[in-house]
């Protein structure tokens, strides 16, 4: 069959089958190596997840090439093996850098000071480039002319650019907002139009943000990156909290003040560790109507911490100054007739 007996056959599986055994082993031991607790790198990890299953498919590849030369083959079929076993190795590597650029990028992100926009742009861009270097390759290997796709691709780019402006522009601006680090996956922002909360992502055409009440706001990069915005964990992630109360007139000031800086101490400790060496502060500033207005500020290492602690100060300083006799009034006026 095929130009070759039983024995030929025999010959090429046992070569095949033989590579993909000793694939398997080697990238066995490979992973188990790039996974010991001494390798603190997390790249070597991306390398571990890169390979995945491909070197039993490499090593079936090796056999298939020794197969060539141990087995006497027809010009033909050897041409098609041949050509089916680069194709096949050049696809296999592609995919495995691929999922190795990936996650280097990813641990990339993870380690710059501040952390880095975990966007999908990016990955995505790296894979699509990967993919477009790796399929150019190929053909090279295969005796293929990339020069024609080249210009191709150079004349048909700019009646591409011309029909997809807007979504250009939304790819380019995507770029500018993850490489300005003014928005991270992860942070609260507050947009000009009223619409808030969290980063979940930078895509190609959209950044996405995640409201509090889980609902999912959209919007184009071009339009982020021209708007004015709030980000509420820049330049540093903790921030102040500010609480207002106001006191009544025949009240001690000085006694209303330090209660206030007492328990906003204690909530900053048990609400917000990662900032309790900061010292909370209590200033009257306003002769109100009916009190005497004052504001104490705390400090919460993350925007999701405010809420407990504002729900835990309210409770705890009303029940501090009930008991020591410190009085919030109703809102009152007080009418003199004449």
């Amino acid at each position: 069959m095929f130009g070759f007996d039983i024995a030929d056959w025999g010959t090429w599986a046992l070569l095949v089958v033989g590579g993909a055994l000793i694939g398997w082993a080697a990238g066995r031991i490979t992973r188990a190596a790039l996974a010991s607790p001494k390798l603190k790198w997390g790249g070597f990890a991306a390398v571990a997840d890169g390979l995945g299953r491909h070197p039993i498919l490499w090593g079936a590849i090796a056999g298939g090439f020794a197969a060539l030369e141990a087995v006497a083959w027809s010009d033909r079929i050897e041409d098609w093996i041949r050509t089916s076993l680069i194709v096949l190795l050049g696809a296999s590597i592609t995919f495995a850098v691929v999922r190795f650029a990936g996650g280097l990028a990813r641990v990339y992100s993870a380690s710059m000071e501040g952390g880095a926009a975990s966007a999908s742009i990016f990955l995505n861009i790296v894979r699509l480039a990967i993919l477009v270097i790796g399929l150019l390759a190929v053909l090279s290997t295969l005796g293929i002319s990339i020069t024609p796709m080249l210009t191709a691709l150079g004349v048909g780019g700019l009646a591409v650019a011309l029909a997809l402006q807007d979504t250009l522009s939304n790819l380019f601006a995507g770029l500018q907002i993850i490489s300005s680090k003014m928005v991270r996956a992860g942070d609260y922002v507050e947009l000009s139009s009223g619409e808030s909360g969290f980063v979940e992502d930078v895509n190609w055409r959209y950044t996405t943000i995640r409201q509090l009440a889980r609902n999912m706001v959209v919007v184009p990069n071009a339009t982020l990156a021209s708007t004015i915005f709030t980000n509420h964990k820049l330049p540093a992630e903790d921030f102040g909290v500010y609480m207002s109360v106001g006191v009544a007139y025949d009240s001690d000031l000085d006694l209303a003040e330090r209660v206030a800086k007492e328990v906003a101490t204690e909530v900053i400790a048990e609400f917000s560790p990662t900032v309790r060496d900061f010292e909370p502060s209590a200033r009257f500033h306003t002769f109100g109507d009916s009190s005497i207005d004052m504001t104490i500020v705390l400090r919460a290492g993350q925007f999701d911490d405010q809420w407990e602690m504002r729900h835990q100060f309210v409770k705890r300083l009303k029940r501090r100054f009930d008991e020591a006799g410190i009085e919030i009034p109703f809102p009152q006026r007080t009418v003199h007739m004449a």
